[in-house]
C-alpha cells in the first residue's frame, strides 16, 4: 500500500517535506482489530506537533493522521458488531484499557495506557490501516467520507470544549484561533444555542473573513480589545499569547478552555506579562482539553448527522499530505484539511 510516513522528528522551519511517500506491506488485523480501507483522512494540528517532537511518536517511522474514515476490508476473529463493507470512523483515541479508575467513570481518555492513532500506532495517511474492533465508529449514512473526517477530532473535541465551557444561550463564547475545531464550534453554538453571541480572535485575515461569513458577530486580531465582556472562551491555538489575552477578556466567574494537545515555546515569555488583577481574579477559571472519548465521537457523529452540521473543508490527494501541513504551519487555513485517499 501507499503510505505517507514520519521518518524523524524536524523542524519546519527547516524542511518542507517532513512526510516520505513510500510503499509499505498491507496491515493484518489482530483478533480484535478491523482492517480499514481508508477513503479520507482529516490533516490536524496535532500532527504537526508529533513531526516537530512536542508530541513525539512512540517509536518512528510512524504513518501519521487520526481523523480516518473508510471501509472494513477485513475482520479479526474476535470481532463482534462490525462486518465487511461497514463504514467506519477512527479518531486519535485508539485504545484505553477499560479497567482503570478513570474508564471505570467514563473519562478514558485520561487513562494511563491511553494509546493515540497516528503517534503510537500507524493512523490514516494511508490506504489501509488497522484499528480495535472497539474503537472503530460507525459513521452516519448522510455524511460523506470527506465531511466525516474532521468530525472525528476538530468536531468531536470541539463538542468536548463546549461542554467543559458550561456556557448557557444567551450568553458571550469568544474563539481564539479559527481553524478546523473553531469553525465546527461556531457552527453547533448556531444550533444549539442560538442567542449566544460569538467573537473570534484569529491572527489570519482570511480566517476572521471566514468566521464573519459563518455569523460571528465580530472578528479581530489576537490582540484587539473584545467588544464585549466573554462568560467563556475556547482556546484552540499552538501558542500562549492569545492565553493572556482571553483571559483578559473574561468576565467575573469566566472560563478559558484550551483546545490544545501541546502550547509551542516560541512566546511563552507572553505568560511573565499575565497580570494576576486583570487576568485571574473574580474567580476565572482555566480548563484544559485532554484528548477524547469514545463517545464524545459518536454523540457529536450523531448530532453532526441529526443537525446537518457540515464542516468548511479543503480536499487534498494523499500525495499532498505535506503541502497541506505546511499551510497549516503558515496559518492558511480555512475551514478543514482532509486527504482524499
Amino acid at each position: 500500500m501507499k503510505a505517507m510516513v514520519l521518518t524523524r522528528i524536524c523542524d519546519l522551519g527547516q524542511t518542507q517535506t517532513p512526510l516520505e511517500c513510500m510503499d509499505l506491506p498491507e496491515p493484518r488485523p489482530d483478533p480484535g482489530e478491523v482492517l480499514i480501507h481508508v477513503a479520507a483522512c482529516g490533516v490536524c494540528h496535532t500532527e504537526l506537533d508529533e513531526i516537530e517532537g512536542r508530541t513525539a511518536p512512540r517509536t518512528l517511522p510512524v504513518v501519521p493522521g487520526h481523523q480516518v474514515v473508510g471501509r472494513v476490508e477485513e475482520t479479526g476473529g474476535q470481532v463482534r458488531g462490525l462486518h465487511v463493507g461497514d463504514r467506519v470512523g477512527v479518531a486519535w483515541i485508539h485504545h484505553a484499557c477499560g479497567q482503570c479508575r478513570f474508564c471505570t467513570s467514563g473519562r478514558e481518555n485520561l487513562c494511563p495506557e491511553f494509546r493515540a492513532t497516528g503517534r503510537d500506532v500507524n493512523g490514516g495517511y494511508a490506504q489501509y490501516m488497522t484499528a480495535p474492533a472497539a474503537f472503530a465508529c460507525p459513521v452516519p449514512d448522510v455524511l460523506s467520507d470527506v465531511e466525516a473526517a474532521p468530525l472525528l477530532c476538530a468536531g468531536a473535541v470541539g463538542y468536548r470544549s463546549l461542554r467543559l465551557a458550561h456556557l448557557q444561550d444567551g450568553q458571550c463564547l469568544g474563539l481564539t484561533g479559527f481553524g478546523a475545531s473553531g469553525h465546527l464550534v461556531l457552527k453547533m453554538v448556531q444550533v444549539q444555542l442560538p442567542r449566544t453571541r460569538v467573537y473570534v480572535f484569529a491572527r489570519n485575515a482570511q480566517e476572521r473573513d471566514l468566521a464573519q461569513q459563518l455569523g460571528a458577530v465580530w472578528a479581530g486580531d489576537i490582540l484587539d480589545p473584545c467588544p464585549a465582556p466573554l462568560d467563556a472562551v475556547i482556546d484552540t491555538t499552538p501558542v500562549w499569547t492569545p492565553v493572556v489575552e482571553a483571559l483578559k477578556a473574561l468576565s467575573p466567574g469566566g472560563r478559558l478552555v484550551i483546545n490544545a494537545i501541546r502550547k509551542e515555546d516560541l512566546d511563552k515569555e507572553a505568560l511573565l506579562g499575565l497580570d494576576y488583577a486583570e487576568g485571574l481574579w473574580m474567580e476565572k477559571q482555566i480548563q484544559s482539553v485532554a484528548n477524547v472519548t469514545r463517545q464524545d465521537v459518536r454523540e457529536f457523529l450523531g448530532l453532526a448527522a441529526g443537525l446537518r452540521l457540515r464542516p468548511e473543508v479543503q480536499e487534498y490527494p494523499l500525495d499532498d499530505a505535506n503541502q497541506a501541513l505546511m499551510e497549516l504551519k503558515r496559518h492558511q487555513i480555512r475551514g478543514a484539511k482532509v486527504l482524499i485517499i
